[in-house]
Order: structure tokens, then C-alpha cells, then sequence
């Protein structure tokens, strides 16, 4: 499926959730969706998967709105990080109302996703613990196959064992089957080495947008001396410096490689330093 946006806006009141994005997201990958609290994730996935409209522009799915389309709407799973489900049900009849909703769904690995974390189908969701009801969540994203499947901040309540069985599971049926999995998370370092591409929002406007690899491979931190540093760096963009006696570190747009050939320490940049540094960059 193909997912066009064209100067996305959403205003609440005095405030734009959304202002003026627009990108094309056009094959089966693991997406990372990042940025920080009142970036307009969540705003994002919600008018993506239907959920509310937006102020202006429009989000296109295979050329069609997803806002009242049932056709586009059992396509896409959006799971997020609480309330996905009514609260007096039990969860095999909550298996059950999504099994019909969605046309791909697996019952066979909602079942298997029950057994492997550990829930009573007869238990009722108001009587779940947090991590309970976020691997029940889990469970249906994984299980409706889902051509998009969404995931915002999934795995609240999680201990890092149960997050981790959750990462290997995604990856394990992203493998088996591709599909457009869209992954919104604050927990970046845990799970970054999964995304594909990745895109950033930062006061409601889309400031990065790129290949997970080329991101890796086009970025780094380079150490040494402050003059060595400063002249190595002075054609390049920089994302941040900080200076320390005589010694440098810069983050900068450059080749790991051409760093080291000019003598200076480089590594890479952990993509959540990444995105820390530049939604703090003035102007980003």
C-alpha cells in the first residue's frame, strides 16, 4: 500500500499539532516514527488510521482518504499505548470482534501470542495489569496482519525480557510476511537496529525523513583536538559540538572514514542521540 501525505495540518485551538507535512511512505518497512512529547506523532497516526480528520491537507492511502473507508480501515491496525479496548470484555472475546473486523487476521498466532505471554483467554481487561494489557495489544497488531499496522508506545508496563520476546516476534512475521509496520517509540537505543527508515517530527513539522542506513553511514561523532576538530568540521553540517579543555567531539554530516584519514576518533551516532541533538538544533 502507499501512503501519500500533502501538507498535513491539524490545529486544536491555538495549537498545531500538524503544520504543512507532507512525505511519501511507499513500500513494506519497518518505519520509525520519532520525535518528542507534542511532536504530532500520535496525531499523525490517528488521522492516518481514520480516527479523526485533519485541518488541512490530506493523508492518501492507494489514492483513497482512510477517514469513514471501511475498505481502507480493516487495513490498518493502530495499537496504542492504552485504551485500545473495552474494559468489561474478556480477552477472547476481544480476539474474537477483531478476528472479524480484520480479513487477514491469524488466528493461529493470536493463539500461539496467548500461550507464549502467558494470559487467561477468560480473563476480562479491567482486570489486567498494565503489561498485560500491552501484550494483549501486541497480540492483536500482530495477529490482524494488517497491511499497516501501527504501533504507538506498545509496550508500557513491559519488563525488558517481554519487550524483547515482542521485538524478536515483530521481526520474526515481518520476515515471514512484509508489511508496513510503523513503530512510534521513546525507547529508540532498544530498538533502532529494526528500523528501515525513519522519519522525525518536531513541533508539528517533519525534520527528518531518511534510510536508517544511510542515516548510520552519513553521520558521526568525530574526537580530537579542538583545531583538528574545528578544521576538519569547518565545510560540514554540523548537529552539535561541546568542547572540553583543548579537546572537541562534533556530531557532523560526514563519511566515518574521511574523519579517520584525518587522524580524529569518529563513531557512530546512536540514532536516539541523533534525534535528541537535532530536535534540540535551533531552528529545526
Amino acid at each position: 500500500m502507499k501512503i501519500e501525505v500533502k501538507n498535513l495540518s491539524k490545529r486544536y485551538k491555538d495549537t498545531n499539532a500538524l503544520d504543512h507535512v507532507s512525505f511519501t511512505l511507499a513500500e513494506p518497512k519497518i518505519y520509525g516514527l520519532l520525535g518528542r512529547n507534542g511532536a504530532g506523532k500520535t496525531t499523525f497516526m490517528d488521522i492516518l488510521s481514520g480516527h479523526i480528520l485533519a485541518s488541512g491537507g490530506e493523508i492518501l492511502i492507494d489514492g483513497e482518504n482512510p477517514f469513514d473507508n471501511q475498505r481502507l480501515t480493516e487495513s490498518i491496525c493502530l495499537i496504542k499505548e492504552g485504551n485500545n479496548f473495552k474494559r468489561d470484555l474478556k480477552i477472547k472475546n476481544v480476539l474474537r470482534i477483531f478476528a472479524y473486523f480484520y480479513p487477514t487476521w491469524d488466528q493461529q498466532l493470536a493463539d500461539e501470542l496467548i500461550r507464549e505471554y502467558n494470559l487467561n483467554p477468560n480473563a476480562k481487561v479491567k482486570a489486567l495489569s498494565k503489561g498485560m494489557e500491552s501484550a494483549l495489544g501486541i497480540i492483536v497488531g500482530m495477529a490482524s496482519k494488517a497491511p499497516i499496522t501501527i504501533f504507538d508506545e506498545p509496550y508500557i508496563g513491559l519488563d525488558a525480557a517481554a519487550r524483547k520476546k515482542f521485538y524478536d516476534i515483530l521481526l520474526e512475521e515481518f520476515e515471514a510476511e512484509k508489511r508496513m509496520i510503523i513503530f512510534s517509540t521513546h525507547l529508540i537505543d532498544e530498538v533502532s537496529l529494526m528500523f528501515e527508515e525513519i522519519l522525525i517530527l518536531q513541533n508539528g513539522k517533519l525534520v527528518m525523513k531518511e534510510e536508517a542506513e544511510v542515516l548510520r553511514n552519513s553521520t558521526c561523532a568525530v574526537s580530537g583536538t579542538a583545531d583538528e576538530v574545528e578544521a576538519f568540521i569547518s565545510d560540514k553540517d554540523v548537529i552539535e559540538k561541546k568542547q572540553i579543555a583543548g579537546m572537541m567531539t562534533a556530531y557532523v554530516h560526514a563519511d566515518m572514514k574521511q574523519a579517520q584519514s584525518a587522524g580524529l576518533t569518529a563513531e557512530g551516532i546512536p540514532i536516539q542521540e541523533l534525534m535528541i541533538h537535532l530536535t534540540e538544533k535551533k531552528g529545526a
